[in-house]
């Protein structure tokens, strides 16, 4: 009898989670979170430092047949073909063309044995890979391309960049290399090293930045002191050789010391006026308040003392971004003068819905930036008008194709709120802009597929309570938003289940256009 009742309570628990297991996977999933499906891998060391010429065909077109169902692919922003993009590379001004390159491990959504694939574009909208990369095919980079900058010199783009190497005991040893690009598309590695580590630091020094400076050629470098602390070196271009070059000391900007590292410095100026863009990794939240797993900050000085590697004046601290993902930024100062920048939408350590489909992380769009009352402003460059297409009224919409541009005027005194990738529960990205308060909120915690959750769901930043403009551009999984113009940004991804796709004001009165935006298209 015992038996009996014991065999009945099995086939009870056993139709139970049947029932419970199917509702999830055909009904709840399907109507309300919509798993896309897509693979999630294992990468052990050796599977990320395998070289690229022993991956199969067969290997490399699974790859790119698991990227093919993802329904999270860009269409105006820059992505990699497979794999990972993280650092932005050598953005510069070359052959009558803008070059930058993009960090790849082509193999998976994975920091792995890292190469540079190079993009050109004519009007710092529309991008294009040449099919050009810097690979990790010497003795100086064996274990990866790692970031740098570029310059031209002599009818050639000089690459300046962190050779990764590693010993037969696993122990890194980071050196500053270069190469050649000439108009042909062919690369000539420097057979040298350019920048040897210091004595008084770690093996994490990377990321070196060429910049110009009144005709005398410089460059910054990120390391890390032996006492753990973060800083930046700088050095001079003797006789203006890039294979020659003498350090003139650490970079004194006022810093607070409480990184352990400085990745990817960054000089630029504008107006004659120096702004360091840096990320400080383990910066004190006590000295600037973040969210991220690491900050994208920046300082503006009143002058730059190159005898004594001094940023004279400089301004506090401030984030760049205040949005959920913005890293590892790089600035140049084109031929004609402007100050542009662009961005990984990405962040280190942090993995994310699409790595299950072989891709991760994407470039912001180029922004120019500038200078007004003693603040740092960032706005996409003009081109980026001429993607517009269809023009209609802001409102409601549910459903749009997630590709699209809204520029809005909000009324001081007032809040106002909007949900974007919204579904029909109005569930989605939720925009807050508190003009009574003086504060912008966004919240994705009902946004597509969570992530990253430990480091929050929202993100906010202070503004002036009054009449107030936005930019807002959405394009399959990111958003960028532009306030004031370029005052304050927020930038971001977001995955979106299937259902998630409309527009929703849900409080206040903001007024302005929708446009979808077309990529494509060649703009002038």
């Amino acid at each position: 009898m015992i038996l009996k009742y014991v065999k009945r309570f099995a086939e009870i628990l056993f139709f139970s989670s049947f029932f419970v297991d199917f509702y999830l996977e055909n009904v709840y999933y399907r109507r309300k979170k919509f798993n896309f499906g897509g693979k999630k891998l294992t990468w052990t060391t050796e599977k990320r430092y395998r070289r690229y010429e022993d991956w199969t065909q067969e290997e490399i077109e699974q790859i790119k047949k698991n990227i093919e169902q993802s329904p999270w692919r860009a269409t105006y922003h820059v992505e990699p073909k497979t794999g990972l993009l993280n650092d932005p590379n050598g953005f510069s001004y070359f052959n009558g063309k803008w070059v930058v390159f993009y960090q790849n491990f082509p193999f998976g959504a994975a920091h792995g044995l890292k190469c540079w694939v190079q993009l050109e574009s004519e009007d710092l909208v529309h991008f294009k890979e040449t099919g050009v990369r810097l690979l990790p095919d010497t003795e100086l980079d064996s274990h990866g391309a790692y970031s740098g900058s570029a310059m031209e010199f002599n009818d050639q783009l000089f690459l300046f960049y962190t050779g990764n190497h590693r010993d037969e005991n696993w122990v890194r040893h980071p050196y500053q290399i270069g190469a050649l690009l000439d108009k042909n598309g062919q690369i000539n590695k420097i057979d040298q090293v350019l920048i040897e580590q210091p004595a008084d630091t770690t093996d994490h020094f990377r990321d070196p930045q060429i910049f110009n400076y009144r005709g005398q050629f410089y460059a910054i470098v990120g390391g890390q002191k032996l006492d753990k602390k973060g800083y930046i070196k700088l050095y001079k271009a003797l006789d203006n050789d890039y294979r020659n070059w003498q350090v003139v000391g650490d970079l004194d900007y006022a810093s607070d010391n409480t990184a352990y590292m400085i990745e990817c410095p960054n000089l630029v100026f504008i107006d004659e006026q120096p702004v360091l863009l840096y990320c400080p990794q383990g910066l004190d939240k006590k000295v600037l308040s973040y969210d991220n797993i690491y900050p994208n900050t920046y300082k503006i000085g009143q002058a730059f003392d190159t005898k004594t590697a001094t940023l004279i004046g400089p301004s506090p601290i401030k984030n760049l971004d205040y949005g959920f993902e913005c890293y590892a930024t790089q600035a140049f100062n084109a031929p004609d003068g402007r100050a542009l920048a662009v961005s990984w939408l990405g962040l280190p350590d942090v993995d994310y819905p699409s790595d299950r489909f072989d891709h991760q992380g994407v470039f912001s769009l180029v922004k120019e930036l500038s200078i007004k009352n003693g603040k740092l402003y960032q706005h996409p460059v003009n081109a980026i008008t001429n993607l517009r297409d269809s023009e209609e009224s802001l409102s409601n919409k549910n459903h749009t194709h997630n590709t699209y541009e809204l520029e809005l005027t909000l009324p001081a005194g007032q809040s106002h709120e909007l949900v974007l990738f919204a579904d029909e529960n109005k569930e989605g990205l939720r925009i807050v802009f508190d003009l009574e308060k003086g504060q912008v909120l966004v919240d994705r915690s009902q946004a597509g597929e969570q992530y990253a959750t430990k480091f929050g769901t929202s993100r906010s930043c202070d503004i002036s309570p009054t009449d107030t403009t936005v930019n807002i551009f959405v394009d399959k999984s990111i958003f960028e938003i532009f306030i004031n113009k370029g005052e304050k940004v927020f930038s971001g991804r977001v995955f979106p289940h299937e259902n998630q796709s409309g527009i929703y004001v849900t409080k206040g009165a903001p007024s302005g256009k929708y446009y979808e935006l077309v990529y494509g298209r060649k703009t002038n």
